[in-house]
């Protein structure tokens, strides 16, 4: 389905479908700074052959989605301090928008599926609205614990560098960011990245800042003022303004969500599924 558009509260969410709205649904939660493309589109029509109605959207602050331009960047010291005062909106806020996304299109619950800091907005839909979750899927995120899941200190040149305005510079600066954290377990197809697909983005370019208070455990807290993030050695960052979005919970780590039962994958993160017999 072409890209629609959905009001929540006071920001609209842009946002497309796969498959038929009769299957199960999936909703794909993208990370910091990365718009809803970084699923690929192939990827997500996979899915609905497999039978599942597939939710993509761009986070708040990033895309076609509203633009929080009148809120300020967080600066190095309140990054470094995870500062809440910092905070324009929170993972709560944005969760909020996903389930609001899934009230829109008049669906009860869902399969969540988040990479990087869209994982740590996955995990609190499960904690915060658990009704909604059929089960979850976190990938290559944590809970936003200082004590695990840390980038190298070597990696902070790249992360925290300001990101090109200039179209071909920024492009570069992508490829130089995916040699620095991509896996190397994995060939990485530069053609295809600099090739990747750019949608035009509401929001207005900007400084790069991290947002303020972000868990450097997401190897993509950088870019501009959103809080969205890549999502995959294919995935296409796209230059976007970043915002703290606070570990979820305040830190705490997830808990089980009801009626569900977790199990963890090594590299991947922690999936919950219901257990049998209930829904």
């Amino acid at each position: 389905m072409a890209e629609q558009t959905a009001r929540v509260g006071d920001i609209e969410i842009a946002y497309e479908t796969f498959g038929e709205p009769s299957d199960p649904a999936v909703l794909l939660v993208m990370g910091l700074a990365t718009q809803m493309i970084a699923w690929h589109e192939d990827f997500c029509r996979e899915l609905a052959d497999r039978g599942f109605h597939v939710i993509r959207f761009d986070n708040r602050d990033v895309g076609r989605s509203t633009a929080m331009r009148d809120l300020p960047a967080p600066s190095i010291r309140q990054l470094a301090l995870r500062s809440k005062k910092a905070a324009g909106y929170t993972l709560s806020d944005m969760a909020g928008d996903a389930v609001g996304l899934l009230d829109h299109l008049g669906i009860e619950r869902a399969h969540v599926v988040g990479a990087s800091m869209g994982g740590m907005i996955a995990q609190t839909i499960a904690i915060e609205h658990p009704d909604r979750v059929l089960s979850l899927c976190s990938i290559m995120s944590n809970t936003g614990s200082r004590w695990s899941g840390q980038p190298k200190l070597a990696t902070y040149r790249v992360l925290l560098s300001v990101q090109p305005s200039d179209r071909d510079d920024f492009i570069q600066h992508v490829l130089r960011m995916y040699r620095v954290i991509g896996s190397p377990g994995f060939d990485r197809d530069e053609d295809e990245l600099h090739a990747s697909p750019r949608r035009p983005s509401t929001a207005v370019a900007t400084r790069t800042r991290a947002p303020a208070n972000s868990p450097p455990s997401t190897p993509r807290a950088t870019g501009r003022r959103s809080c969205g993030g890549s999502t995959s050695r294919r995935s296409s960052s796209t230059a976007r303004r970043t915002r703290w979005c606070g570990p979820p919970a305040a830190g705490r780590p997830p808990r089980r969500s009801p009626a569900r039962r977790c199990s963890r994958s090594r590299g991947w993160g922690t999936t919950c599924r219901p257990r049998p017999g209930r829904r």
